[in-house]
């Protein structure tokens, strides 16, 4: 077996060829593009060899092209890997052999490779990013130009439908005129593409069975169930929830010494955008009458808001990789969020409602003219209307756990219909417009 050690850039790569014995072989340089990469391949390397390269912008197109014309392709952690190996003298060389030595020896810190469509779902949260970082900056500097010549808005939201016919119809001098223009342009077009990526969007993910899942926790829209959903992958690469959360970076930091050890800031590791959702997501569990919201009032008793925050956007992680690895939903959803939630991505992709109400012919109900509210139904109905497994019975120790919060009645309330005041609203859920 050959070892064969690629440092990737966006236009070249460096190769370096390994004996098992650790000798080189051969070095070269070639572009970064599929004939090359498939010449390569033809004119140098074996089916029995065994490639390394590090993580970068384009290394999933690099293994789609070497996957099936070699034996294995490692990819590995770029920060681990310098970790390892950190050199003084550093060139293209040197890397392709360091990649190459490390994969030989057994040390290549690798990662989980994902499959395509987890690929298309990073895809499609990492666009929206892009777009989202767009926006507000493209707001922050209107704001900047009021700033800068002291001018207020009357409207409360400088953004709503009033604040922009009054910005629009702002006298100023003319080179403010051209800037505001000019921005406001720029963020009708981001806008515009905004809207167009969430249809995208929710047709990935109407077929995830997942996403449904996911859309029963509290906050959870199909915004966040598909970023999770992109950043985690596979969960059954975690062995414990614990785990995925760390791999999140919503876990504290740990520095120990001898006897002192200290508890710092959560790591911030893995995807930000999918950690910037959760913790968003977890902003909408404040008043939710379940566990979670009783874990969230619990801790603000004794901690500041923010910390509670990021505590119950770890916990989200921890109940989701549960409910992925047991096939169900969240036990405590609130039956009318969630089915207003999961009948708006169904509407948005099917383009069709479901035929509600009392058919033609049907008598009268005795309460008819009654205010009585409109009627719930329970969480087991909601779910099996969606086709959705059903929420499996609390085990002892949760129905302990239960008791001992007070939330006995909500759970048991939980399984039959009731009825809402019309004044009350359903619980309102993050979309794609609201997070930004």
């Amino acid at each position: 077996m050959r070892y064969v050690g690629l440092d990737v850039h966006k236009r070249v790569v460096q190769a370096a060829i390994l004996s098992d014995k650790g000798d080189v072989l051969l070095e070269e340089r070639f572009d970064c593009s599929r004939e090359a990469l498939e010449d390569f391949v033809k004119r140098r390397l074996e089916k029995e060899d065994v490639i390394a390269l590090e993580a970068t912008t384009n290394t999933w197109g690099v293994v789609d092209v070497l996957a099936p014309l070699v034996k294995r392709v490692v990819v590995s952690n770029p920060m681990k890997t310098k970790a390892i190996a950190e050199a003084k003298v550093k060139t293209d060389k040197v890397d392709a052999v360091v990649l190459a030595q490390l994969l030989r020896t057994d040390f290549l810190p690798d990662v989980w490779r994902p499959n395509q469509h987890t690929r298309e779902l990073r895809h499609l949260t990492t666009r929206r990013a892009s777009l989202i970082s767009d926006r507000t900056r493209l707001k922050n500097r209107l704001h900047a130009v009021l700033h800068q010549r002291l001018i207020h808005c009357p409207e409360k939201n400088l953004f709503s439908k009033k604040g922009l016919a009054w910005l629009k119809a702002l006298p100023l001098d003319a080179a403010g005129r051209a800037t505001l223009d000019s921005d406001l342009a720029l963020l009708d077009s981001v806008e515009k593409q905004l809207t167009a990526l969430q249809p995208t969007i929710a047709a990935k993910a109407w077929p995830d069975e997942r996403t449904k899942l996911l859309m029963s926790l509290p906050g959870v829209d199909v915004t966040v169930a598909v970023a999770l959903l992109g950043a985690l992958g596979d969960v059954s690469r975690f062995p414990t929830g614990d785990a995925a959360a760390s791999y999140l970076g919503l876990v504290p930091s740990t520095y120990q010494s001898a006897d002192n050890t200290y508890h710092g800031r959560i790591t911030k590791q893995g995807s930000a955008h999918a950690r910037w959702l959760l913790v968003q997501a977890a902003q909408h569990v404040a008043k939710h009458p379940g566990p979670l919201g009783n874990f969230f009032r619990k801790l603000t008793a004794r901690k500041s808001r923010n910390v509670a925050i990021v505590a119950v956007a770890r916990k989200l992680v921890v109940i989701a990789w549960h409910m992925l690895k047991k096939n169900e939903p969240y036990r405590y959803a609130l039956p009318a969020a969630t089915k207003s939630k999961l009948s708006r991505l169904r509407v948005s992709v099917t383009h069709s409602k479901r035929k509600g109400g009392v058919g033609k012919g049907t008598p009268r109900p005795k309460h008819h003219g009654e205010k009585l509210g409109r009627p719930v139904p329970s969480l087991d109905d909601v779910l099996a209307s969606e086709t959705l497994p059903p929420a499996l019975p609390l085990a002892p120790g949760e129905q302990r756990h239960v008791h001992a919060a007070g939330l006995a009645d909500f759970e048991r309330q939980l399984h039959h219909p009731s009825r809402r005041s019309k004044k009350s609203t359903p619980e309102k859920s993050p979309d794609s417009e609201a997070i930004s």
